[in-house]
């Protein structure tokens, strides 16, 4: 990342970095509601010891980049990055109490809201992560991912959003359904972030051969998501192959997988049949398996509509697109993919095998390097 770049090489002062967050907080959060907490004193102490330990010579991967974690809790996943130099701002608001599938965020200020239309939800559950980074008051916020919870809100936020592949990194979900994941600004910050979580290191050069094959599913077989969020991932697609980005396969049948719900709903249940989960989720592993033995990438639309209002999302499950991979554990990735009559973001989804990650966002950056991406 250039700030942390820049902190390292001494041109700038992480205590510096952390209050002009700070005040951008200040500022802005009692509009967007984005924070449960801010942690002012804590913030510039850590700072201050990140000044110091660059002076001592550590060479921090990620010097003085302010971060916010996903909730009251999202500080204890969090110590890889403060080890690599981070500093963490604040808490993002989270659902409260009585918001239907968790679409909403309840910050310390009130609802959080979509930073595009304050009218309109900014999705969830990492509502306030996904508003702090496309906000701007950090470059990179954490979330976790049950259902999409990080997917949905980079989408409708107009961020990139990263889920990784299910247990690849810890988590504290007992049903296994729910992954860590980031939002940030560009693909290259998300790549940052994975390579602190990751333990891996920068590769010298891209290993990935552009354009990646790929195959475009609007509904997966199962969903009916609307016109407008198929049209917008559709175009940036389209700018995605003009560019040599990706290559659409065809002929090739799109994956008709079953509806994840009844599978979603059964392992979040007590009590619930497992056999359900069981069937759904042998069919729809079997036929991913299928085709990413033979096309390295999946694309669709991130979300099935475009942002509700604080009055809940209605009978469409913004899930829709996004919960199925929760079910299979792949990695996934929401790229910003334009914008709708609304005036409201919309994202393009892209899926690999497991373990692919670094597919995922060597995509996501050729894709910003060669102009394609709309944020």
């Amino acid at each position: 990342m250039e700030l942390a770049r820049a902190v390292r090489a001494g041109r700038r002062r992480a205590v510096e970095v952390a209050a002009e967050a700070l005040e951008r907080i200040g500022r802005a959060d009692p509009e967007l509601c984005a924070f449960l907490e801010v942690w002012h004193e804590e913030a510039l102490r850590r700072a201050a010891e990140v000044d110091a330990r660059i002076a001592a010579g550590e060479p921090l991967p990620l010097a003085g980049v302010p971060i916010a974690v996903k909730g009251r809790r999202g500080a204890a996943a969090a110590g890889p990055l403060l080890a690599a130099g981070c500093v963490a701002v604040g808490a993002t608001s989270v659902p409260g109490p009585g918001t239907a599938w968790q679409t909403w965020g309840q910050g310390a200020h009130g609802r959080t809201v979509n930073p595009w239309r304050a009218d309109r939800t900014p999705g969830g559950s990492s509502a306030g992560s996904a508003v702090a980074v496309a906000a701007g008051l950090v470059p990179l916020a954490t979330g976790s991912d049950g259902a999409g919870s990080v997917r949905i809100p980079a989408a409708w936020c107009g961020v990139v959003g990263l889920k990784v592949t299910n247990g690849r990194l810890p988590s504290p979900d007992r049903t296994g359904l729910a992954a860590p994941g980031v939002l940030t600004r560009t693909a290259a910050d998300a790549a940052a972030w994975w390579r602190v979580m990751s333990g891996r290191p920068a590769p010298a050069g891209s290993s990935v051969a552009f354009p990646v094959p790929a195959v475009w599913s609007p509904g997966l077989g199962f969903a009916a998501p609307g016109p407008e969020p198929v049209a917008l991932a559709w175009a940036a697609v389209g700018r995605l192959v003009d560019a040599g980005v990706v290559r659409l396969v065809r002929p090739a049948p799109p994956p008709r997988l079953l509806d994840p719900a009844p599978a979603w709903l059964a392992l979040r249940t007590p009590g619930a049949d497992p056999a359900v989960a069981r069937r759904v989720r042998a069919a729809n592993d079997g036929r991913l398996a299928a085709l990413f033995a033979r096309t390295p990438l999946l694309l669709t639309p991130t979300a099935p509509t475009a942002p509700h209002g604080h009055d809940g999302p209605g009978d469409v499950y913004s899930t829709a697109l996004t919960w199925a991979f929760n079910v299979s554990g792949h990695p996934a990735l929401s790229l910003p993919a334009g914008f709708g009559t609304d005036g409201c973001p919309a994202g393009l989804q892209l899926v690999a095998a497991h373990g692919r990650e670094e597919l995922l966002l060597a995509v996501a950056r050729e894709a910003e390097r060669r102009g394609t991406a709309v944020g």
